[in-house]
């Protein structure tokens, strides 16, 4: 066992969580804070024996784990939740250190949400088995039944929040599971496993192997002993991880990068939508709900364009550990030239930068907000996703116009639209995405379906729509009368 990374004064276990244990790795790679881009520490590299002896540390315990009933698993996944909270101090500050989150939308936010998280699902678990069909000839029980070794990838641009996001509903449906931490930012997913161990949670049931997507991630989901691989991350990583679990036939769940529509129509409050747009902004725009592409009508263009400009001016860019900062930096110096790249040659192609356009002055890993025009629907940067704070803006003249804009991408994850409700209402109807919001944004509920069309992903998450995929369903058929056997049943 390593001694501990000490993160602003909190220890930080380097080492995988393993069957309710500590392991340490004879390799280990380096983490650094976005921040300042000093080093954390080091981090214990999972191997083939690691990610081995995980996933049979997982099978072990999923005997039990599955025999107990919805309420037994819902007295561990309320002390684990009861854990979280406890450690939320701790765990806005090291992920705030680890990832560059603001550490205001930590405590606020993602923290709250992290706890809620486990609670809901180990909430709605308990009324998985009620469901029943009846019919003339016969009743229909439908049973949520645990999948077996469940798989969960997480992103590094939201590795709390995502990571209990899909924990909650998995364990609930009496699955156990191994998590494959983010490379860049895998900090908190080490102190949810002590969270974990604190709250009793069985051996097994809840394991962290810590690596690099190449070694550890690839090792992990080839494996054919898995039941279910649930990944948050980019199309390229999902492509390679669809491949290696279709030669499985393991079901995936993919939740993916965006490219979504801001539509502003003629009739919007142009004060409500450029406040609303200055947020895609946000996490250094490192959030694939963002609205990118911002599409005006060109009535109203120029007065929405001035009233960003003015919202954008007043954005505080700085240090993610105070609370008056409301743009942080960008995760890695990887990400922050793939950034400018993206800028550079839309400029070359004849794109006019508004403002930003280059980096911040607060420090290497910190980049302008970002306003590029005159783009084309076919260009680059309007067709593939950014992950930066960096927007376009183009406009139209008629519905059917925006319409078309809005679906001109390969991705269909969020979207947005500002108008007058009912008329904002009808184009958001048009809009091939997997969800959008109406004069607001980022509302959302647990018990709602999230997920995208397209290349946004495979599959639905929420509610019960998690468990339609962390779990097997089964029909169990009870005649209502004597079934006498006949070749003419079929």
């Amino acid at each position: 066992m390593n001694l501990a990374l000490d993160i602003a004064g909190i220890p930080v276990s380097p080492d995988h969580y393993i069957g309710g244990q500590r392991v340490a790795s004879s390799e280990s790679f380096e983490i650094f804070s976005p921040i300042d881009m000093k080093p954390l520490g080091r981090i214990a590299q999972g191997l083939h024996a690691h990610v081995d002896a995980a996933i049979q540390a997982a099978q072990r315990a999923f005997p039990a784990w599955a025999a107990l009933s919805a309420q037994e698993r819902h007295t561990h996944l309320m002390r684990f939740a009861a854990e979280i909270e406890r450690r939320a101090d701790a765990l806005c500050i090291v992920e705030s250190n680890d990832a560059g989150v603001l550490h205001s939308r930590m405590r606020h936010g993602v923290a709250p949400r992290a706890v809620q998280n486990i609670a809901f699902f180990a909430e709605h678990a308990l009324t998985l088995q009620d469901q029943r069909i009846e019919t003339e000839q016969a009743t229909h029980f439908v049973r949520h039944d645990p999948a077996g070794v469940v798989a969960i990838i997480t992103p590094w641009n939201a590795p709390l929040m995502l990571t209990t996001w899909k924990l909650g509903p998995a364990l609930a449906a009496g699955n156990t599971v191994v998590v494959k931490p983010p490379e860049w930012a895998p900090l908190t997913c080490s102190l949810l496993a002590d969270a974990a161990h604190a709250a009793g949670l069985p051996p097994g049931v809840l394991n962290v192997v810590q690596g690099t997507g190449a070694v550890t991630g690839q090792r992990l989901v080839s494996d054919p002993r898995l039941a279910r691989i649930s990944f948050t991350g980019s199309v390229p990583t999902a492509r390679a991880i669809a491949q290696a679990a279709g030669a499985n036939l393991v079901p995936v769940s993919l939740e993916l990068g965006g490219k979504s529509p801001f539509i502003v129509l003629a009739d919007a409050d142009l004060d409500n939508a450029s406040r609303t747009a200055a947020l895609m902004y946000r996490n250094a725009g490192q959030v694939c709900l963002a609205g990118t592409r911002l599409l005006v009508h060109e009535r109203v263009a120029g007065d929405f364009t001035q009233r960003l400009r003015e919202q954008v001016q007043q954005l505080n860019i700085g240090d993610p550990r105070h609370d008056a900062t409301e743009i942080g930096p960008i995760i890695h110096p990887r990400q922050m030239n793939r950034i400018q790249g993206f800028v550079d040659r839309a400029i070359a192609a004849g794109a006019t930068c508004l403002w930003g356009g280059q980096r911040h002055a607060f420090g290497p890993l910190y980049y302008q907000p970002t306003l590029l025009t005159n783009v084309k629907q076919d260009s680059e940067v309007v067709q593939n996703e950014v992950f930066g704070p960096v927007l376009t803006l183009q406009t139209f003249a008629s519905d059917d116009e925006a319409i078309t804009l809005a679906n001109g991408t390969d991705y269909g994850l969020g979207g947005i639209c500002y108008g007058e409700t009912a008329h904002a209402t009808a184009v958001a109807e048009r809009v091939h995405t997997g969800f959008i919001w109406v004069n607001s944004f980022g509302i959302r509920d647990l018990a709602a379906p999230f997920g995208g069309c397209k290349r946004s992903g495979i599959g639905r998450e929420g509610g019960d729509w998690s468990f339609e995929f962390f779990c097997d369903v089964k029909d169990v058929v009870v005649p209502k009368k004597p079934f006498r056997a006949s070749f003419a049943h079929r």
